[in-house]
This record gives structure tokens, C-alpha cells and sequence, in this order.
């Protein structure tokens, strides 16, 4: 058996011995099968139960529950959606983007209600967000992105703060600005995702580990297939694989698999921690191309995690990318350069694993009735919030398709496939290399490469 809690610091420390669940032995019918032990087949199968405790689910993960990035997110219960408000607007109309983002704000809420109402012990803690501009350079973007939520009517939800201000928040270095809201909170993602399973369990959900599906099979016999059975479905099946889904060959190019990765500082002492402040537990990150994000657990560390790991030809995935020295070890200079007190400071844990990116950044979750099959995710590294209301939006398409949540823009929509091999490989590592150029331009007082606008057309969203 595979040591699970390798796999993060969130795995190793969710308080149980990570022990699979028994295997599908047989064929067997449900009324629903889920693919994906993560946030959104369980979210899924929540709501469905919710609306009907009669029905029969039951649920297949290749691992066990929580192995992908479930288990290894960066802790934000975050109400930022994979598409930012200007595109939303863009793309839908204002009162569309409105709408969306305001329900993105209670699927916050509503995931610190059910912790509540379920006993899940995930150490939910609102303590909103605040994004800095590090540098001169990030402001714009800053004044942007504060701009796309006032012209949705969002102000009110939403505080623009000076460096000094930042500063009295957390203590970071070259901060020029900040924006502040209180829509989002941390938690433990392997103790949400661990004890929602257990609560689906209790509603009489099965959840069947270790059971790697084969082949999806529409029509009027809905089924997924596995090595030792198939799992046949009376109403439908539903694929919530995320960024795994693309190693079965008919979704192979629906979403594109990249890295992210994370490190974990060991525990900071009283004195360190008067020195950084962030005494309110917000979620940081600045507006770096490449990504950063970091987090305050509940036991006193910091995470702080980035993207960098290089994608790899034909979206493949494997454990070994989990780890990148050059990328972890960027991390942890950033950590010392962010807070300079914490120079030198260990890390205890490095990790990573892959987030489904859809080709227009868009999540999506349809049901197709002829052919009886679902599809739920691609969320963009946005996903512990994001996945809440999708499982609520397929819940709806099936209970209340005429309901406000029903005609989100997420709902019934297909992003177009990824470029096929090797373009995809090509176009990715490119923009890639060019983001990081680009940041370490800005950051150097440089002037923007030749082919920064191109850039930034490709990786608008």
C-alpha cells in the first residue's frame, strides 16, 4: 500500500491513518456514479443526497479520498474565481458576473456552515484576503483588479488599503499597496475533504477506494468501468476527475494538467511571530505572474506556494513532478525576502501536484441527458470554494433546473479541448519561461520583454 501521507502535510497530519476504503469487488446499480473522490464528487453527491435521501450514489477514487488536489491545496477557502471580474463582465455581462461572484462569496460561508452542521473538525477560519503589491510595478494591476469589482457593484465588499495599512495587517516587505476583503477563509483541506466523506457515508453514500475506472459509457446504459466490475448508473454518471480525468483518452485534451507546489515552514516561535504579525489569519498573495499564495495554519506555519514546476509533454502526470528543487527552493528564498525575520527558518514539508486548467480558464459543470454523463470541474488552482457551488449548481441542473444557481455561466457550458501534442507542449513551456521573464523584469526595474502583449493576450482570463 502507498504511504498516503507522503503526499502533504495536510495528508499526514488529517488525524487518521489514511487507510483505503474497500475496493469496488462486483458490478453493482446506482442511481448516480460519481468518478473522483475529491471536493467536487463529494460536493456533488452532498447536495444530490440533500434533495432526495433516497437516492443511490456511490462513488470510485483510483487513490483514496482526498489523494489529489483536494488533499494538497494551499488551505484557501477562497471566493476568487478562476476568472477574473473584468473577463466575467466581458464574457457574460455585469450583472451575470455580479451574480456569480456574490454567489462565489456565500459558497464561503456555506462550507463554514456545514463544518458546523457536520462536526467536521477543518479549522475553518474567515480571515478574508489581502492581496499586496510588491513593487511599484503591481500596483496597476492592483487598481485593476479593485476597479473590476467596483463596476460589478462589489465595493462594498472590498477595502482598499495604503503600504502602512498593509503593513499593520502583516509585516511584509515592499509593500506599495493592498486590497483587502473578508471573503475567504483557511482551512485544513485534507479534514474538510476526509470528513465530508465520512459524513456521505453516514447518509448511506458508498465510496469505493482503490477502484481505477477504465472507460465512461453513455447512453442508455450509463457506466463507468473498472477492472473488477462497472458501476451502472439508472440516472447518470458524473466525471469529477479534475486535472486526473485527462489519463482516460476520450477527455485526454478537456483540461491540461499543470503544477503547482508548496512549502511548509516549521512552526514560527511567539517572538517570530510578533515580528511578521498576521495576527487575523488573512490568505496573502501579491500579483506575481507566476503565482504565489500563502496561508497561516492553524498550528503556527506558514505555507507559501507558487507555480514553476515545468508541464510536461502530453499532459502526463506523475508522482516525481510533485517536487522541483529549483521551484521549492525559489519558495523558500521568497519566504526570507517576504519576511526577513524568518531568514534561515526550516521547512518541513515540500509537495505539490496538478490543478485542471480548461482552455478558456473557465470551470464548467453540464449533463448531457442524452447521453446521461456529467462533467464537474476545472477550476484553476480556485477550487476548495469553486467546487462548493459547482456540486450545488449539478445538484440543481437535476432538482431545480429553472433556479438562480441553475443558469450560472458555469452551468451546462464546455470549454473548447487543449491544442493537440506537440503544440500543447510548446505553447505551455513557452508561456511559462515568458511569465517568469516577465515578473523578473518588473521586479529587476527592467523594461517588459518584446513579447510581453502577446503574453498577456494568451493568459488573459
Amino acid at each position: 500500500m502507498k504511504n498516503y501521507a507522503q503526499y502533504s502535510f495536510w495528508l499526514e497530519t488529517a488525524g487518521e491513518n489514511l487507510t483505503p476504503r474497500a475496493s469496488l469487488a462486483s458490478s453493482k446499480e446506482v442511481d448516480f456514479a460519481i468518478l473522483g473522490g475529491g471536493y467536487s464528487g463529494l460536493w456533488t453527491a452532498y447536495y444530490l443526497k440533500r434533495g432526495n435521501p433516497d437516492l443511490r450514489i456511490a462513488i470510485l477514487e483510483r487513490e483514496i479520498v482526498g489523494f489529489g488536489a483536494s488533499g494538497r491545496n494551499g488551505g484557501w477557502c477562497s471566493s476568487r474565481f478562476p476568472v477574473t471580474p473584468t473577463v466575467l463582465g466581458e464574457r457574460f455581462g455585469d450583472g451575470v458576473a455580479r451574480n456569480l461572484l456574490l454567489a462565489m462569496f456565500d459558497a464561503v460561508d456555506e462550507i463554514g456552515r456545514i463544518c458546523e452542521r457536520e462536526e467536521i473538525a477543518a479549522h475553518y477560519r474567515k480571515g478574508g484576503i489581502l492581496t499586496v503589491a510588491r513593487g511599484a510595478h503591481q500596483e496597476p494591476s492592483l487598481r485593476a483588479s479593485y476597479e473590476g469589482y467596483c463596476r460589478l457593484g462589489l465595493e462594498d465588499h472590498f477595502q482598499l488599503l495604503s503600504a502602512e495599512e498593509s503593513r499593520e495587517r502583516v509585516n511584509i516587505t515592499n509593500v506599495h499597496a493592498g486590497l483587502y476583503t473578508p471573503e475567504s477563509a483557511s482551512v485544513h483541506p485534507a479534514k474538510l475533504v476526509r470528513g465530508l466523506a465520512r459524513t456521505l457515508e453516514k447518509h448511506g453514500v458508498a465510496i469505493h477506494e482503490q477502484t481505477e475506472v477504465t472507460d465512461v459509457v453513455g447512453g442508455t446504459a450509463p457506466r463507468l468501468v473498472t477492472r473488477s466490475g462497472e458501476l451502472r448508473a439508472t440516472q447518470g454518471v458524473l466525471l469529477a476527475g479534475e486535472a486526473y480525468l485527462t489519463g482516460l483518452r476520450k477527455f485526454h485534451r478537456a483540461l491540461l494538467p499543470m503544477y503547482s507546489l508548496i512549502s511548509i515552514t516549521e512552526p514560527l516561535t511567539p517572538a517570530q511571530w510578533d515580528e511578521v504579525g498576521w495576527q487575523n489569519y488573512e490568505s496573502l498573495a501579491s500579483y506575481r505572474l507566476t503565482v504565489d499564495y500563502l496561508t497561516r495554519t492553524a498550528d503556527g506555519r506558514i505555507l507559501f506556494g507558487s507555480r514553476g514546476a515545468p508541464y510536461r509533454f502530453g499532459s502526463l502526470i506523475t508522482d516525481d513532478q510533485d517536487r522541483h528543487e529549483l521551484t521549492h527552493s525559489r519558495i523558500h528564498h521568497l519566504v526570507g525576502e517576504w519576511f526577513p525575520a524568518l531568514k534561515g527558518i526550516q521547512f518541513t514539508h515540500n509537495w505539490g501536484g496538478p490543478v485542471g486548467m480548461p482552455r478558456d480558464w473557465m470551470p464548467a459543470v453540464r449533463f448531457d441527458p442524452a447521453a446521461h454523463v456529467g462533467f464537474i470541474g476545472g477550476y484553476t488552482g480556485q477550487g476548495v470554494a469553486t467546487s462548493n457551488l459547482a456540486g450545488r449548481v449539478m445538484a440543481a441542473l437535476f432538482t431545480e433546473p429553472s433556479s438562480p444557481i441553475a443558469r450560472l455561466p458555469m452551468a451546462q457550458r464546455r470549454s473548447p479541448n487543449w491544442e493537440m501534442e506537440p503544440l500543447r507542449w510548446l505553447v505551455v513551456r513557452y508561456m511559462q519561461k515568458a511569465f517568469q521573464r516577465m515578473d523578473e523584469a518588473m521586479e529587476g526595474g527592467k523594461p517588459q520583454p518584446l513579447d510581453a502583449r502577446i503574453v498577456e493576450t494568451l493568459g488573459k482570463h
